[in-house]
Order: structure tokens, then sequence, then C-alpha cells
């Protein structure tokens, strides 16, 4: 049967790794993004994934889009709350603007698409909803008290959203990933990151690849007794 699924910032990093591999499952994917049009654009080409411009934390935002995706490809019933930034800074030198801006982005987007398709789901007696957390919202880091709150909140959302589903057929479930290869771990100083993979047992960053075929698992009909759970995709670095 096909699904629709909708990634949030879905057409870069680990977010483009998903839709590609949701639309190799056989999905509708629509990947969404909050700016840069000419890159999605070249994303939309390259993949045949489509893209849907929007602010994942801005729930009028999402409502638009929601009802135009639903109108151009039918029901929502794969959520992949991927979208985040960061405004790394230490409490002291951190402003509201940049607490804000990450829980609206990181967090508060998860509450707006779920919000928004959990009675579709409901309707269709089927739903896969997978939000992505991380290492950082487990063990903490330095200099990301927003970032790691967020991300946090993540894993706590999933576990009570987890409960209202179950009965529907709705899965919630969460995936960690640790150190990715994305651009954003790129620009880390190389000497932090020498030091970043030296606490990776297995001895290498993670690939976009490792988180999203953790995903499509997590999406697939099969997966239908795994429901609040946590997938920690990290090579070791943080077990728990």
């Amino acid at each position: 049967m096909n699904r629709v699924a909708i990634v949030t910032g879905g057409t870069r990093g680990i977010g483009a790794e998903i839709s590609r591999q949701l639309k190799a499952a056989g999905r509708t994917v629509v990947a969404s993004y909050a700016a840069n049009d000419a890159a999605a654009q070249d994303f939309s080409r390259e993949t045949g994934i489509h893209v849907e411009k929007f602010d994942a934390g801005d729930f009028a935002q999402c409502a638009a889009a929601v009802q135009k995706i639903t109108k151009d490809h039918g029901p929502i019933t794969i959520v992949v709350n991927n979208a985040g930034i960061t405004r790394d800074a230490t409490l002291t030198k951190m402003t509201r603007d940049m607490w804000d801006s990450v829980i609206d982005t990181n967090l508060g987007s998860c509450f707006n698409l779920c919000k928004l398709t959990f009675e579709g789901m409901r309707t269709e007696k089927f739903g896969r909803i997978v939000n992505i957390g991380s290492i950082n919202g487990q063990a903490g880091q330095y200099g990301q008290v927003n970032y790691a709150a967020a991300k946090s909140g993540i894993h706590g959302f999933t576990k009570a959203l987890a409960q209202e589903g179950a009965r529907f057929g709705i899965t919630v479930n969460a995936v960690a990933p640790g150190y990715v290869d994305t651009d954003m771990v790129r620009a880390v100083p190389a000497d932090v990151l020498q030091k970043i993979v030296a606490r990776i047992p297995v001895g290498r960053l993670g690939k976009a690849e490792d988180i999203a075929r953790g995903v499509v698992f997590l999406t697939a009909e099969e997966a239908s007794f795994v429901t609040g759970s946590t997938l920690s995709i990290n090579g070791g670095q943080h077990m728990y």
C-alpha cells in the first residue's frame, strides 16, 4: 500500500538520505525545507522527491503545508521530525532568542507536525512517527543547553505520544544519532573532531545511511510492535 511520508528538514544531510531511502522503500515522500530554494529544487530534480517550503517551527505554516500535501498526495501516515538547528553558546552567553529558536525548531516542530497529522492517522488506523533526537539529548553537551534540552524533550515527547497512539495502530519512536559525517559536524575544528572520533568505539563517524536505515525500519508495516522506543545509532559512544 502506498504511504505518504513527510520528512522535515528532508533535503539536506541526514534528512535527505532519509527521504531517499523512504522513496526507495516505496513511499510517496515530501521533503520540507526552510531556506535555499535552489538547493531544494536541485534535490527534487535529482531524486524525484517532492519538496515543500515551510518553517517547521511555525504552526500556521505547518498547517497550510499539511493541508496542501494531503490535497496533492493523500493522507499523511508517516512523519519523520528531522528539522533541527543549533545556536551554541554557554548559558551565560546564550540569549533568549537563541534558546527560543532552537526549542521552537527542534522540539516545537514535533508538536506541530504530530498535532496536525495525528487525527488523520487515527482515521486511517495506521501511523508511523519517528522523531530524530540526539546523543547530546541523552548525554548532554557543553555549550548546548538549548539543543540538549530540545532533543531530550523529544525523547520524553516520544514516549508519551506512543501511549496515545498505540491502540490506533500508530507507533511513535525516536532515533538518537551520534556524531554523523554531515556539514554540521565537518564544521567542527579538526582537533576537536579527532577527539570526538577517539571516543567512538567503532572508530569512525556515522554516515547518513546508518541513520536512515533505522528510520526506514521504524516506519515499516512490520514494525507495529515497536513503539515508545529510542534507537541509539552512535557507534557505541553512549550506551544506556
